[in-house]
């Protein structure tokens, strides 16, 4: 941790003199082009006019974009301040789930501090929508360090001790670079960006994409490597350069935890089929994890994809929150893979993802994050749950109505997993239920079965987001798809306009046409 800290901070010593823009004394009154004429048109106002540091030498900001950069500038101080603040905490801690709450915080810092100078660096190409997406992960990490405190109940002494206001410094830069972004669908110049590969697509198209592994795993000894933490871990010390580094995993069940960071880039696995290779682990909140540590496989590292795997998280029903995998991972695929768990069991946590043709099983909020997320001709399957539970199908995070995210399941279907069915009468099926202010979800064009309840969605806690949510349904069908006695809430609406409904198609909503093409990855990006 302490490497990337270094290398983070070496970055944003490198870019200071390209985006540090200063305001001046004179100019800081509140008139047109000063910077209290822009901070006023920003979320948190006083936040922001107490983060700009008069200096005479420069001058005041006289475009939107030298705001943008300077309102940047001040939440990426204030963000490595913030991290050295939490690794000073550490010794703290009073006991072990504080500590553990503590080990999240200090890792989802350094990734938003990353974020925060991948948008600042002056020699990236990048789109106003690449940033809103990176703006949007560095917001969802310092929302996730809070509930991790709060959901092991120890929120009472670090926690306090821990705000800040880097989270209101980064809204206010989303709502400027928001004005910016007029589509979700922008194209890179010059063909594909920097960060995918057109021999990606040889690598799906093949008949035998593991015959191209640089590293092969089977537990019987017949590949390089016995477990696929080893294979990993020789990825980050013999690779070459930033390509495509392929991981074949032979059939069987491979119990183990694994981490895939930030600096492991392009990482793609690739197993024997989702029956046959299956990464499982048994780590829960009921266990003593943190929701956003119980992974079975946790991935932030760019450009990643996995085909023919399953991920499972054991715990069961009764250890509550326990994630089979979690993705951070801009431009990320899982194509042919399965998720299972009960509840929390495929957390979307952020930036750009696409699931095709997966199989997803769960209880319990079992689809949710703060990702912009597509789920296209996927099996969505609701599982028994304990006694007394309610199944909802998504619990979406979205915290700030700027961010660029939201969960969009397209050509998919929502049916009972063969333990829901004898019981079916005994338990009620939701679409999703609002986890955050914001929450964003649509179905589109999807089977419903008979599992839904009428009413389709539910309540998270009394009227909490029902007029600032935005759920929607647009042309899905089957016995469950009836949207005649939906709920009536403010941010429910029934979707009639293809315009509308076509936002939340992989070409707009995570600019699929743009990347996805060059991983070979079949997807459909309109309607």
């Amino acid at each position: 941790m302490a490497t990337i800290t270094t290398i983070t901070l070496s970055l944003f010593l490198l870019f200071l003199p390209f985006t540090c823009l200063i305001l001046s004394a004179a100019a800081s009154h509140d008139v047109p082009g000063g910077v209290n004429w822009w901070c006023n048109r920003t979320p948190y106002p006083d936040t922001c006019k107490s983060s700009m540091n008069p200096d005479p030498r420069s001058n005041a900001p006289k475009r939107k974009h030298e705001f943008r950069k300077m309102s940047l500038q001040a939440a990426m101080e204030r963000a490595l301040r913030a991290e050295s603040h939490t690794k000073w905490l550490g010794p703290k801690c009073r006991n072990k789930r504080e500590k553990v709450a503590w080990a999240d915080c200090l890792q989802l810092y350094q990734n938003t501090v990353l974020q925060l100078n991948t948008t600042l660096n002056p020699y990236s190409r990048y789109t106003d929508v690449d940033v809103q997406t990176w703006l949007s992960t560095a917001l969802t990490n310092l929302e996730t360090c809070k509930t991790g405190f709060i959901e092991l109940g120890v929120s009472d002494f670090m926690l306090p001790l821990m705000s800040n206001n880097v989270s209101k410094l980064i809204s206010n830069t989303l709502a400027i670079n928001n004005n910016a972004t007029t589509t979700q669908n922008q194209s890179y110049t010059g063909g594909y960006p920097s960060w995918v590969s057109a021999g990606d697509r040889k690598l799906l198209q093949s008949s035998s994409p593991a015959s191209q592994a640089n590293i092969v795993v089977a537990q019987d000894g017949s590949g390089n490597f016995r477990t696929i933490k080893e294979a990993l871990s020789a990825a980050s010390q013999q690779r070459t350069g930033s390509g495509r580094f392929v991981i074949y995993v032979k059939k069987g069940a491979y119990i183990e935890n694994l981490e895939i960071g930030s600096s492991l880039q392009n990482i793609m696995l690739v197993g024997d089929g989702m029956r046959n290779t299956i990464i499982t682990g048994n780590r829960s909140v009921g266990g003593g994890s943190t929701t956003f540590n119980s992974a079975t496989v946790a991935v932030t590292g760019q450009g990643f994809i996995a085909m023919g795997i399953t991920f499972r998280n054991t715990a069961g029903p009764e250890n509550h929150q326990a994630v089979a995998l979690r993705s951070g991972s801009d431009l990320s695929v899982f194509y042919r893979c399965g998720f299972e768990g009960y509840q929390d069991t495929l957390y979307v946590h952020s930036q750009r993802q696409l699931y095709k043709e997966c199989y997803i099983y769960g209880t319990v909020d079992f689809i949710f994050g703060n990702a912009a997320v597509v789920l296209q001709n996927c099996m969505i399957f609701a599982r028994r749950p304990m006694d007394n539970q309610n199944n909802v199908v998504t619990a979406q995070g979205r915290t700030d109505p700027n961010q660029n995210t939201g969960i969009s399941i397209h050509n998919s279907r929502i049916m009972a997993s063969s333990d829901l069915v004898p019981v079916l009468s005994s338990f009620k099926t939701f679409l999703g239920r609002p986890w955050k202010q914001y929450s964003r979800t649509v179905y589109l064009t999807s089977y419903i079965d008979t599992l839904v309840d009428p009413a389709g969605w539910m309540e998270w806690s009394g009227n909490f987001a029902l007029d600032t949510l935005y759920y929607g349904e647009y042309k899905n069908y089957g016995p469950g798809s009836s949207t005649a006695n939906r709920v009536n809430w403010g941010g429910y609406r029934v979707i009639t306009k293809s315009s509308e409904a076509s936002q939340f198609t992989v070409g707009k909503f995570i600019s699929g046409d743009s990347w996805l093409p060059a991983t070979g990855v079949p997807f459909k990006s309109g309607l």
